[in-house]
């Protein structure tokens, strides 16, 4: 049974592209994403002049209600157990369930096969799940 959310919004970005770090141009060992704030005397990026490369502020921050909201509608909770997933039983209409990296395919198939019949989605169901044939 698919879960769909309880309220999908539009999720609306104010800035997608990342903020350049000022003078990664001109090294190539300075990744250009490695965003760090200028804490020079006389930077023109820290002094915001016009022309100067974006400097993150809380203006960019995305609207509360969207915030960490995955494309689907639902925002996600990391799970490792079935007694975690038991927690978003009330919850799933709102949050889904993302099986923690480290669990193990035994106990990820219990993971799995719980969230159903709790109706909570779970956003990578099928990692780390071979069938017989393959094995």
């Amino acid at each position: 049974m698919a879960v769909s959310p309880l309220v999908k919004r539009t999720i609306v970005k104010k800035r997608t592209k990342k903020f350049a770090r000022h003078q990664a141009d001109l090294f190539l060992r300075i990744s250009r994403t490695s965003w760090r704030k200028p804490k020079g005397i006389d930077g023109r990026v820290r002094r915001r002049f016009k022309g100067a490369l974006p400097m993150p502020s809380i203006g960019y921050g995305s609207n509360k209600k969207t915030r960490n909201t995955l494309p689907d509608g639902f925002k996600t909770v990391v799970v490792y157990n079935v007694k975690e997933l038991e927690m978003l039983m009330m919850h799933n209409r709102t949050y889904s369930a993302t099986v923690g990296h480290s669990v193990s395919s035994r106990l990820r198939r219990a993971i799995v096969e719980r969230a159903e019949q709790l109706a909570v989605r779970v956003t990578n169901a099928n990692a780390k799940v071979r069938s017989e044939e393959d094995a």
